[in-house]
């Protein structure tokens, strides 16, 4: 299927052209159509599957014939884009400039960490699309600057990773200053008990999507496993990164004093490294991330949450210097390569004390990660594991995390 056979209007289907993207992704084939037919979507997907697109083009073309159709030409805010990070709520902004950029239609992303006041600015110029994370537009709708009573469209981002970094009380107050009369868009790679709970308060008869079932690793990216001593990590980094020649590094780790120690690190070795975690700046943030996209930075070391959000063009490499505690958080991190068709490498570094959260992943995705054991630094790990470990509690969600997607429609 093209783009041109899912009712696109020539507007968008020239800057999709112009994009360079012919055929869309699976997730854009299903829903585009639903959304034109102005149903609630529940969407299942991972990043990297085209989502942003998936929502975006059809919500567009809505705004722009509504304003057509009523002869208006001014901008009165009629579509909320929630979403839980700066960096994700900028891309999806971008892509409303991109994607809407011959139609009359003007998006306003707000979100923390920056002065409100140019922010405020803008909304008072008028605009059609509101961008937003919830931190900052309820400080915003508290301040009475901004109202969402004339909200038509409403599109929920990334719900999980909403819910995992605390935004849920915060959340459910934005849902409540909604109008009932609405269409809802949402999104999330899993579907956790809390998130149950938000989709029977948001949506209306919802079509139900699921592209790439959570537990599911893209097929194109490769994947592989290094047994390594905790002390030893940084010096195989040094090793796998000086022999393997990859033009962008994503490097992950589970706290942000380990993302600085790590390129400080680096960055003493000779690579272009830094680091981007929450206690950054919002202007040292887009620095990092504009330098790493330009490739003045080879190797940019994140955190899962200020990770979220960053797409780079042919990124090469992703390697989990720590394994996640949270088996679906390693999906998310492998997202990042191998997107859009292109291919990608995945290494994960695994201690001893990680053997637990690697069987949890294995668990989750189907599949035994390969070993590479052909390193100066590896270390045989017992196998099977000891009775110890393997007997110790899961403790919630690091035990296979959220409940698959697949069996989430049982539970409604």
């Amino acid at each position: 299927m093209l783009f041109s056979e899912l009712g696109l209007i020539e507007p968008l289907l020239k800057a999709v052209a112009q994009e360079g993207y012919k055929i869309p992704t699976p997730i854009q084939e299903q829903a585009i159509p639903v959304v034109l037919a102005g149903k609630d979507l529940l969407g299942c997907a991972q990043t990297g599957t085209g989502k942003t697109a998936s929502f975006v083009l059809p919500l567009l073309q809505r705004m722009h014939e509504r304003k057509e159709a009523a002869g208006f030409k001014g901008h009165v805010i009629k579509t909320l884009v929630l979403t839980p990070t700066r960096e994700l709520a900028t891309q999806i902004h971008e892509s409303i400039g991109n994607y809407g950029k011959f139609l009359n239609l003007k998006s306003v992303v707000i979100f923390g960490g920056v002065p409100q006041s140019r922010q405020v600015q803008e909304l008072r110029r008028g605009c059609d699309f509101v961008v937003a994370t919830p931190g900052r537009l309820m400080d915003l709708l508290n301040q009475g600057i901004l109202s969402l009573n004339g909200i038509e469209y409403f599109v929920l981002d990334e719900a999980d990773r909403m819910l995992d970094m605390g935004f849920v009380v915060e959340v459910k107050r934005i849902i409540a200053k909604l109008p009932k009369n609405r269409q809802t868009l949402f999104f999330s790679a899993t579907m956790p008990p809390a998130i149950l709970s938000l989709v029977q308060i948001l949506l209306t008869n919802p079509v139900e999507i699921s592209v790439t079932p959570a537990a599911t690793t893209t097929e194109l990216v490769d994947q592989s496993l290094y047994y390594v001593q905790k002390a030893e990590k940084r010096a195989l980094l040094h090793h796998l990164l000086k022999n393997g020649g990859r033009k962008s590094v994503l490097v992950f780790t589970r706290t942000k004093h380990g993302a600085d120690r790590v390129a400080r690190d680096l960055n003493r070795s000779g690579f272009l490294a830094t680091a981007l975690h929450g206690d950054k700046t919002q202007q040292v943030r887009e620095r990092s991330l504009q330098g790493f996209k330009d490739g003045k930075l080879q190797i940019l070391v994140a955190t899962d949450i200020a990770a979220r959000g960053i797409d780079i063009d042919e990124l090469g490499l992703v390697v989990n210097f720590d394994l996640p505690n949270i088996p679906e958080t390693y999906v998310h991190r492998i997202g990042r390569t191998g997107r859009a068709g292109a291919t990608g490498k995945a290494i994960s570094f695994c201690d001893f004390e990680e053997k637990i959260y690697l069987r949890d992943i294995q668990k989750l995705i189907g599949q035994t990660v390969p070993v590479v054991s052909d390193h100066p630094f590896h270390v045989k790990l017992m196998e099977p594991m000891s009775t110890a470990v393997a007997a110790a509690p899961s403790g919630g969600r690091s035990a296979g995390g959220g409940r698959r997607y697949g069996r989430k429609f049982s539970q409604r």
